[in-house]
């Protein structure tokens, strides 16, 4: 007999590559304050949020500014990245992502989508992907960042259906860490060194199998 099972998904980095816009712009704000932003710095801010993100920011450019100049900088930091948002399509849903929800849905099998970001909504409406989740859980629903559980606690609440019997499809260690806490099944999706916490590692969706999805659902 099949347990009763739910997945839930991170958003960037598992649905689609949205941190190559984040990185943009940050990169521009921090040029904008006289000094350079690596793509190799900006694995500091992966599931880091907004205002964290600013601080690690000016960390790196030993810059310093007040609270209102912070709050004028992520305005102007956040519109320049939804300028990207607002251009996405389709194609930019990642390998491997529209075969497995095609297979959950086959499957009967629920899933939801577990986000830090408030653009969440907005993302998966421009991809497409909006109405095929049955629940969804964005930075607006949560106070706590990864690695609390919070966000994926919530999914399962959403979902009507026990932590323990979630699996969550993660890029960052602090995800991986905060389905761990919630007690589900990780999956890490990226570096097998990087995300050495989850359950199972995997290089990118194509590479997970029915059998191995099946295998979960018993």
């Amino acid at each position: 007999m099949r347990k009763e099972i739910a997945f839930i998904f991170d958003l960037d980095g598992v649905i689609v590559d949205t941190a190559k816009y984040h990185y943009l712009a940050w990169k521009n704000l921090a040029n904008t304050l006289g000094f350079d932003f690596t793509e190799e710095q900006n694995e500091l801010l992966k599931g880091v949020s907004r205002v964290k993100s600013l601080e690690i920011l000016l960390n790196i450019g030993k810059v310093e500014l007040s609270e209102n100049q912070k709050q004028i900088f992520l305005k102007d930091k956040n519109s320049e990245y939804l300028e990207y948002v607002n251009k996405m399509t389709a194609d930019e849903i990642l390998p491997g992502v529209n075969q497995l929800l095609d297979f959950l849905d086959s499957n009967n099998i629920k899933y939801a989508l577990g986000s830090a970001s408030k653009n969440a909504p907005l993302i998966l409406e421009k991809v497409g992907l909006l109405n095929r989740f049955s629940a969804l859980v964005d930075g607006n629903d949560v106070s706590k960042a990864k690695p609390d559980p919070e966000v994926f606690l919530i999914g399962a609440k959403k979902l009507n259906i026990k932590p323990e019997n979630c699996v969550v499809f993660e890029d960052a260690i602090a995800g991986i860490q905060a389905a761990n806490a919630a007690n589900m099944i990780s999956i890490g999706i990226g570096n097998a060194t990087v995300l050495n916490e989850a359950t199972y590692v995997f290089e990118d969706m194509t590479v997970i199998s029915s059998h191995f999805l099946k295998n979960l659902m018993k």
